[in-house]
């Protein structure tokens, strides 16, 4: 037998704050209009970074990162603290350099991509296709963890 709480607010014990909410693999939420439902767990990202690339690399802010690696110019390594359930997984990745040129930069690609991590190439698109630093990176994944 199901049951259904009709709300308007949760919040801790005390009325004052939040709560926190565990949901199911199977929760959905309904589109603004009323016609379409989603499920919720499907719809988020489970692997984001934001980062510096140049010098000694240093990561601003993240979520599920167990570590980031340079791996040579322009490459760097992002593992996951919680793995994917497969390697086909939807992943991005970009960022910027600054600089004074004002050059069009471009993500190469994401390589060698696995279950526990994902690899980010950075390169220039201006005479050549040379790898470089950025000082703005930028990766997300969505996909089921394992």
């Amino acid at each position: 037998m199901t049951s259904q709480l009709n709300v308007d607010t949760i919040v801790d014990k005390a009325g004052s704050g939040g709560s926190n909410v565990k949901m199911a693999n199977t929760s959905t939420y309904v589109s603004d209009g009323g016609a379409v439902s989603q499920n919720t767990v499907q719809g988020l990202a489970k692997m984001w970074l934001s980062f510096n690339g140049t010098g000694t690399i240093a990561v601003d802010d993240s979520l599920n990162i167990a570590s980031l690696t340079d791996a040579g110019t322009g490459n760097y390594t992002n593992t996951f603290t919680n793995g994917m359930s497969a390697a086909t997984f939807a992943a991005f990745a970009g960022g910027d350099v600054n600089n004074s040129n004002n050059d069009i930069r471009r993500n190469n690609r994401l390589y060698n991509t696995t279950t526990a991590l994902v690899k980010v190439s950075c390169g220039f698109n201006g005479n050549s296709d040379s790898k470089e630093d950025w000082t703005e990176v930028f990766t997300a994944a969505f996909g089921d963890l394992a």
